[in-house]
């Protein structure tokens, strides 16, 4: 199948996201002061940029770990089957964890992945989402932490893909398609 053409417009630049993913590692090291290590979980593909940013702002000891899980492949829409594809290294019983999410559209993902971590029996389980899109909402899940809060628009850029492209984006990008 041949890919459909497509511009993207810049919603947010790469200037305002700095600045916000400053003032969340803030608010995420004022919230977790006293740990002796937080471990920061980050949602594979789409996360890795912002949990790159976000762990160098972060005052505390971390430890880093990866967790993938798709729900989408290579379309625009959730398939609503959440798939892990990679699991963590490390055991998180009894410790402070932070999940880094990318973007919660229908929350399919999230809800799962959070019921999966919860049962490993964590001391504390946060989640910080770079981007939120309450108007897809389909399941009832929350970030702690959230950078902006979206249209229900079709984005890229900063980690985010359309069929693995455009990651690399320093911006996050309203995907719009060409007739």
């Amino acid at each position: 199948m041949p890919q459909r053409a497509y511009v993207i417009d810049e919603m947010i630049s790469a200037k305002t996201i700095a600045a916000r993913v400053e003032a969340l590692a803030r608010e995420i090291t004022d919230s977790f002061a006293g740990t002796d290590k937080l471990v920061v979980v980050g949602l594979l593909r789409g996360s890795f940029i912002f949990i790159a940013d976000l762990v160098r702002e972060i005052g505390l000891p971390v430890e880093v770990d990866f967790l993938e899980a798709s729900s989408y492949g290579d379309e625009m829409t959730s398939s609503r089957e959440v798939r892990i594809l990679k699991d963590l290294r490390s055991g998180i019983e009894g410790r402070d964890v932070l999940v880094v999410e990318d973007i919660v559209d229908t929350g399919f993902t999230l809800s799962h992945v959070l019921t999966i971590l919860r049962a490993r029996g964590p001391k504390r389980l946060e989640v910080c989402a770079l981007l939120d899109k309450p108007a897809r909402r389909e399941v009832p899940v929350r970030a702690t932490w959230t950078g902006f809060e979206i249209p229900d628009e079709f984005v890229v850029g900063y980690g985010i893909d359309f069929a693995q492209r455009n990651r690399n984006l320093p911006h996050i990008g309203k995907v719009r398609f060409l007739e």
